[in-house]
C-alpha cells in the first residue's frame, strides 16, 4: 500500500485513475493541475510515487516535474497524450522515471507503477554515504568520522534532505516547504537554527553543509 499523488486536468482520467489505484490498494491524492499537485506534495511527505499529466492549465506537468526534481528524488511518471518520441524522451531526460501515453491498458498501467514503486521501497532501505557522513535511513541513525551522532527528528529529516540533493543550492524557504511541510507558518529563521545545531554536532563533516549568504544552503562534499 503506498500513497500516491495524481494530477490531471481531466475529471474523467482523475475518477478512472484513482479507481485503478485505489483498487490494487493504494491510497491515492489527485490534483486538476500542476500548482495544486505542487502544493500537495509538499505537504505529504509520506507520498511514493507522482504520476502527472503533461498538459495541464495554471502549472503544466513539465514544470511540476521540475519543481519535484529539485526538491526529491521520488519516483515520477508521466502520462500523456503526446505520443511524439521527442517528449518521451524529454521527459526521461528531465527526470521522469517513465513515460506513459494515453489510451493505456490497465493492467500495463498498474504494473509501471508497480515497478516505480519498487524504486520507492527500496531507497527507504538505502544508506547515504558522503565524505566521512554515512547515515542508514531504516534506523534513522547518523554516523560522523565512524562515531554515532545523537539529532533530532527534525534535523535527521534535513540532513537527509541536503544530502540526497548534493550541489543543489536550497533557499530558506523551499527548504521549509520540503522538510517542516507546506503550512508550515514560522519564522525562516528556524532553519538558519537548525542548521547551526547540525553544525556543531557532526564534527569534521559539518563542513559538508555550506551557506550562500543571502540566499541558503547546500551539501557538498569536495
Amino acid at each position: 500500500m503506498a500513497l500516491i499523488l495524481y494530477a490531471d486536468d481531466e475529471e474523467q482520467y482523475r475518477k478512472m485513475i484513482k479507481l485503478f489505484l485505489e483498487s490494487d490498494g493504494h491510497h491515492v491524492l489527485t490534483a486538476a493541475n500542476g500548482q495544486e499537485a505542487l502544493k500537495l506534495f509538499t505537504n505529504n511527505p509520506d507520498i511514493c510515487l507522482v504520476i502527472l499529466d503533461v498538459m495541464m492549465p495554471v502549472m503544466d506537468g513539465w514544470a511540476t516535474l521540475k519543481e519535484i526534481r529539485a526538491i526529491s528524488p521520488v519516483p515520477v511518471l508521466l502520462l500523456t497524450a503526446l505520443g511524439d518520441v521527442t517528449h518521451e524522451v524529454r521527459g526521461l531526460r528531465e527526470g521522469a522515471d517513465d513515460y506513459i501515453q494515453k489510451p493505456f491498458r490497465s493492467k500495463v498501467f498498474l504494473a509501471r507503477v508497480q515497478a516505480a514503486l519498487r524504486k520507492t521501497s527500496s531507497n527507504e532501505q538505502e544508506e547515504l554515504v558522503q565524505g566521512t557522513l554515512h547515515i542508514d535511513i531504516a534506523t534513522r541513525s547518523v554516523f560522523s568520522d565512524l562515531l554515532s551522532v545523537e539529532i533530532t527528528p527534525r534535523e535527521f529529516d534535513l540532513l537527509v534532505f541536503l544530502m540526497r540533493n548534493p550541489n543543489i543550492v536550497f533557499s530558506r524557504e523551499r527548504i521549509l516547504d520540503r522538510v517542516w511541510g507546506f503550512s508550515y507558518e514560522g519564522d525562516q529563521r528556524t532553519v538558519d537554527t537548525h542548521i547551526k545545531s547540525l553544525r556543531s554536532k557532526l564534527g569534521t563533516a559539518a563542513q559538508y553543509i555550506r551557506t550562500y549568504r543571502g540566499i541558503g544552503y547546500s551539501f557538498k562534499v569536495d
